[in-house]
């Protein structure tokens, strides 16, 4: 497929980056149980910095970059459509992740690809799948520690 010069493949693309874009708004529910009003953390810079932190830790494992990088940039992409959920809302939701992706991706340039890196990442049975997941709980475990230092004491619970 000629992707330079199809403008429904354009107009796609052009949709998910906007989807993207709207992981800035959609801000991570953990606030509700750690009481605290800290907009700054929502899905993207969360994903931003575990994206970070699974690039240094495929290099010091030998594992594969690219791949860390893109489970950790996508691994929450899901939730522009779903929102986030805590570990309470877990317990009594369903998402149904798998459909939203396949949405998500599908008739998108190099959908089939992504699509195959998060089923990797959802599997959790290769390297780079264990260390973009590492690199989630990482980013989770700071930012509790962030929230610690300034006097949250939800946070150091």
């Amino acid at each position: 497929m000629n992707y330079k010069d199809n403008k429904k493949t354009h107009e796609r693309v052009i949709a998910m980056f906007f989807e993207a874009g709207s992981l800035r708004k959609t801000i991570r529910s953990h606030r509700q149980i750690l009481l605290t009003d800290d907009l700054s953390d929502n899905i993207a810079s969360h994903s931003f910095r575990v994206s970070i932190i699974g690039w240094y830790l495929a290099k010091i494992e030998r594992a594969d970059p690219y791949k860390v990088v893109l489970m950790s940039l996508f691994h929450d992409f899901s939730e522009s459509r779903s929102g986030d959920q805590n570990w309470i809302h877990k317990k009594y939701l369903k998402v149904f992740d798998e459909d939203i992706q396949k949405d998500q991706l599908a008739d998108k340039p190099f959908g089939d690809e992504l699509t195959k890196i998060m089923g990797e990442y959802d599997e959790r049975e290769s390297l780079e799948a264990h260390l973009a997941k590492d690199a989630d709980l990482l980013d989770q475990i700071l930012l509790l520690r962030e929230y610690e230092w300034v006097g949250n004491n939800e946070a150091s619970a």
